[in-house]
């Protein structure tokens, strides 16, 4: 077994791995991750989730749900690298934490059930990596269990992820029988005790060793066709050297071409020693990533991964604890000192840096400084939220932060004592401050506090962190969905005038709009820039450019309440066709007015249609309550797209109304006697029917 060696404090980049653990829920990866602190010696006692005794895992609803709800950090040494590892959300209302983690870190782990192949959220975090061009390496897990099948997985991997899989591991028996693998690059067997401890590395097994050469030949030739050095060398010996095929491995994983994947089962402690060194063979340092580049003025700016350069950090998550506001950021450039005065330049003030940490998950370590490709927690930033951009004040620079979804569900709040609406009003301020994806707001007719969040569980988990936290009795209401509006039918030509004369300098602005839907209206999720389009067929300078600018800002500011519900408008082009100005009278802020009144009434005029949050739901059934799940799903507005049989169950994908989705969880259970589970994740918004908006809309 390779020895687990701590080089000294001072280690170049090249060995710095920041990764992070991606999955479905249940798929493994809290475990996983205790396996590597385990093998690693960072930790001398196997955590196991069922018992509540993990690292990663240690906030009490995490333990008593049996599900990892925030993104934990975590350090190991492997090999003479440093691996900072962040445990992240398998549950789809807990995606905005994966985004945040997905942001700072340089290459992944993803994680697959060897008997479910790709699942949901498997697909949906694969996707999130995409966006942020992060490398991965694939773990199938759970090869111990009845039914598992890397094969299959691996199909699964390359239908429903479209990349290149490049396996290079063939498992030792099958389900109890698993005992090891045959590394295809060393051609070598890795066999495990009963007990998981360690592996002895040896020949490959006589009765697998035609089908390693197979597998290895299959390796070899999926490596050329995407490797031009491979490529080369293959056509002139038809084989690649061991050395050869790790150098285009790597190449292929940095570069997105391909994914390695790996296999074991993690609860069994088998296959986790091969993946370490995977990761440090194939996932890129921070060196390895384009350098990150941030903006000032509108300039763009790269900080090169560099301990002497200008210090630059991007703030990505931020918790409350008994000891102080711990402020979690990756240092992309430069060093930063306990004692260190930095600009919070998203907010435009400075901060002190009090204390710098290393975290291991709810512990940590003091240290002194930390250094480009450093992940750390510092205390004493009063004000920097996730997404700040935190730098040395006489280099500023503003990095990209991660991109925050819009809530879709709802519920109102409010202490049970009034002596307690302060305490309330103050524990949900720190609640979104901590969790970007929640927002509170006061309802304008009913003076309710109102906390939305990406789904029920999301909301549950935060209404009781303020009861266990604050000791507070609260009051919760039902949970409501997030609607939109949208333009069905538009209007041409809409003439809006604003004119104001009160004494001294007067108001006015003309302006002349046209409004239509957008052709990807459909697809619109929520009212973001992405659902509203304007522009100007403005001729002859009758409307200067700034006013035009003026009047795009009051549009956006109309497309906050529709006319049908007050919700959200999305999903609209607005062409600014004419207008007229006064040459002592017009102003932006007039044409803004002016913008905003007029698109109010644009849509007043036109016809509107009701959008809802829909969900993709899995159904897991047994094959005797499929029927029963139908009619359940087709009762609430839910519309079928596929159903596969497999091994004495059946596998159901439906799109159904988030609204119709509360309490399922209960109902599948009565309908399958306990043996039904389900997935979700969103699938964007949809027109409601006409008579259920005329129902939602009389309410």
């Amino acid at each position: 077994m390779r020895t687990n060696l701590r080089p000294h404090p001072t280690r170049p980049l090249t060995v710095k791995r920041n990764l992070g653990i991606l999955a479905h829920v249940d798929a493994g990866k809290t475990t996983v991750t205790e396996r590597i602190l385990y093998a690693t010696g960072a930790t001398h006692k196997r955590g196991e989730v069922h018992n509540g005794t993990t690292v990663t895992d240690f906030d009490p609803q995490e333990r008593d749900r049996g599900i990892t709800i925030f993104a934990a950090a975590v350090s190991c040494d492997w090999d003479g690298h440093r691996i900072n590892l962040i445990d992240t959300p398998g549950h789809v209302d807990f995606s905005d934490e994966v985004e945040r983690s997905l942001r700072v870190l340089d290459g992944a782990v993803a994680v697959f059930d060897a008997v479910a192949g790709v699942e949901p959220q498997s697909e949906s975090v694969w996707r999130q990596a995409d966006r942020h061009q992060v490398p991965r390496i694939a773990f199938v897990n759970k090869l111990d269990r009845a039914g598992a099948d890397l094969d299959t997985a691996v199909a699964s991997i390359r239908d429903r992820l479209h990349t290149v899989p490049l396996v290079v591991q063939l498992p030792i028996g099958r389900e109890d029988g698993f005992t090891g693998v045959v590394d295809l690059v060393r051609m070598r067997a890795l066999v495990w005790g009963a007990g998981g401890e360690a592996y002895q590395e040896g020949p490959v097994p006589d009765g697998l060793r035609e089908e390693a050469l197979r597998r290895r030949r299959l390796l070899e030739e999926a490596v050329a066709e995407l490797h031009p050095v491979a490529l080369e060398e293959f056509c002139v010996g038809a084989a690649l050297r061991d050395a050869t095929l790790a150098a285009a491995l790597r190449d292929l994983t940095r570069g997105g071409e391909g994914v390695v994947v790996l296999c074991g089962s993690a609860y069994r402690n088998r296959g986790i020693e091969p993946l370490l060194d995977a990761a440090v063979a194939y996932l890129p340092s921070p060196l390895d990533v384009p350098a990150v580049r941030g903006t000032l003025g509108g300039e763009v700016r790269e900080r090169a991964a560099d301990p002497a350069a200008p210090f630059a950090g991007l703030v990505f998550k931020v918790t409350a604890t008994a000891t102080g506001r711990l402020t979690y950021v990756r240092v992309y450039a430069g060093t930063v000192e306990k004692g260190d005065t930095v600009l919070d330049a998203t907010a435009g003030r400075t901060e002190r840096i009090g204390r710098i940490l290393r975290v291991q998950a709810d512990r940590s370590t003091e240290v002194d400084r930390a250094l480009a490709g450093d992940i750390v927690a510092v205390i004493g930033p009063k004000s920097a939220r996730a997404g700040a951009t935190l730098c040395a004040p006489d280099a500023p620079v503003v990095l990209e932060p991660p991109s925050v979804a819009a809530p879709v569900v709802s519920v109102a709040v409010e202490a049970r004592r009034s002596l307690d609406t302060d305490r309330l009003a103050s524990a949900l301020a720190q609640l979104v401050e901590e969790d970007p994806s929640l927002a509170v707001r006061t309802d304008a007719e009913t003076g309710q506090t109102v906390l939305s969040g990406m789904g029920e569980l999301h909301l549950e988990v935060a209404v009781e962190k303020i009861r266990r936290a604050q000791g507070l009795e609260l009051s919760v209401g039902r949970p409501q969905v997030a609607y939109r509006e949208t333009v069905a039918r538009g209007v041409s030509g809409l003439l809006y005038r604003h004119v104001k004369q009160e004494g001294g300098a007067g108001q006015f602005a003309h302006v002349v709009l046209d409004v239509e839907p957008l052709d990807a209206a459909a697809e619109a999720t929520g009212g973001n820039a992405e659902g509203f389009v304007f522009r100007s067929a403005v001729t002859g300078g009758r409307v200067p450019q700034e006013y035009m600018r003026a009047v795009e800002a009051g549009c956006r500011d109309a497309l906050a309440e529709g006319p049908l519900g007050g919700h959200p408008v999305t999903g609209l082009r607005v062409t600014l066709t004419d207008g007229a100005t006064h040459s002592k009278d017009s102003s932006e802020m007039a044409f803004r007015t002016a913008g905003r009144f007029a698109l109010r009434e644009a849509l007043r005029t036109s016809t509107m249609a009701l959008l809802e949050p829909v969900i993709e739901v899995t159904v897991t059934v047994p094959d005797s309550a499929v029927g029963a799940v139908l009619g359940d799903l087709a009762a609430r507005r839910g519309r079928v797209s596929g159903s596969v049989a497999r091994a004495g169950t059946a596998v159901v994908t439906a799109t159904v109304p988030l609204a119709e989705l509360f309490g399922y969880a209960s109902r599948l259970r009565g309908r399958t006697q306990g043996r039904g589970t389900f997935t979700t994740r969103p699938a964007g918004y949809a027109p409601v029917p006409a008579g259920v908006a005329d129902t939602l809309l009389t309410r």
